[in-house]
């Protein structure tokens, strides 16, 4: 039996190391509106690509569970896929009857559309260091020649461009170049944005590319399986509601420069 619809708004909380995760706010708003926003971005220690995979999650649950305990989301989205691949398992643990919604590469999509049979995984170099990453290429895209693309600078990029810091556009193209590979008669036709911070500078990617080729967002995945996940605990979609106004919390206490605030308040966010 479906649950009963419920009444009110769900609650939704999106987290990710910093700005990333707007990307797939922005998808999931789409789709829920109505929903009751909080975005998270654990800037005080962005990027975490730094971090150990220990020190990774228990950061993570340091952030997460106090919030989680005062807001009571009921859904709860990893936006960043190099927390998603080491959080997910234990936040799920500790919080059972939470539904917890992760990022991870899309390969199989890509694979799935790839003409050449060579594909990109445009990344940062913690999720191109995980196990999951390489096991998600070894199931899903055997038959692919498969470039694991370790960008370390690239989201600090896309973070300073949205903070109203420029775009450093040389420095976009030398982080991209090697997701470009023409080698055995295969060229790259696909590139998987591997990182919720990259589709913040596509069109710059576009831009510097070599030549073209399909870029692949993972956001709108993301979103559709996040409104799956409340509509299975009996939240009805209103997808011709207003987008409801939201906050976010910086983990670091700063507070957002004027073109940051510009586009928070553009995507309805302010800060808690």
């Amino acid at each position: 039996m479906p649950p009963e619809p419920l009444s009110r708004p769900p609650r939704v909380l999106v987290f990710d190391s910093g700005l990333g995760g707007l990307t797939v706010l922005a998808a999931a708003d789409r789709l829920r509106p109505e929903a009751e926003r909080l975005y998270v971005a654990d800037d005080a220690v962005f990027p975490y690509g730094d971090l150990t995979e220990p020190d990774l999650v228990a950061r993570a649950l340091a952030v997460l569970d106090p919030l989680i305990e005062e807001g009571r989301p009921d859904a709860v989205v990893v936006a960043c896929n190099t927390a998603s691949t080491a959080v997910l398992p234990p936040l799920r643990a500790r919080w059972p009857g939470l539904a917890v919604v992760g990022t991870v590469p899309a390969v199989k999509p890509a694979a799935a559309a790839s003409a050449t049979r060579r594909i990109a995984v445009l990344a940062t170099p913690g999720t191109v260091r995980r196990d999951y990453t390489r096991d998600l290429v070894r199931r899903f895209a055997g038959d692919c020649a498969v470039d694991l693309v370790g960008a370390p600078r690239l989201a600090t990029l896309a973070e300073a461009w949205l903070r109203g810091d420029g775009l450093d556009e040389g420095g976009v193209r030398s982080e991209v170049a090697p997701a470009f590979v023409d080698r055995d008669g295969r060229r790259t036709d696909t590139v998987v944005l591997a990182c919720t911070h990259y589709p913040l500078l596509v069109d710059a990617f576009a831009r510097v590319a070599p030549w073209p080729v399909s870029w692949l967002d993972p956001a709108p995945a993301i979103a559709r399986r996040l409104d799956a996940v409340l509509g299975a605990a009996g939240f009805p979609s209103v997808p011709s509601a207003p987008v409801r106004p939201g906050r976010v919390v910086f983990t670091s206490g700063r507070h957002p420069g004027p073109a940051l605030a510009r586009a928070l308040l553009a995507r309805g966010l302010e800060p808690a």
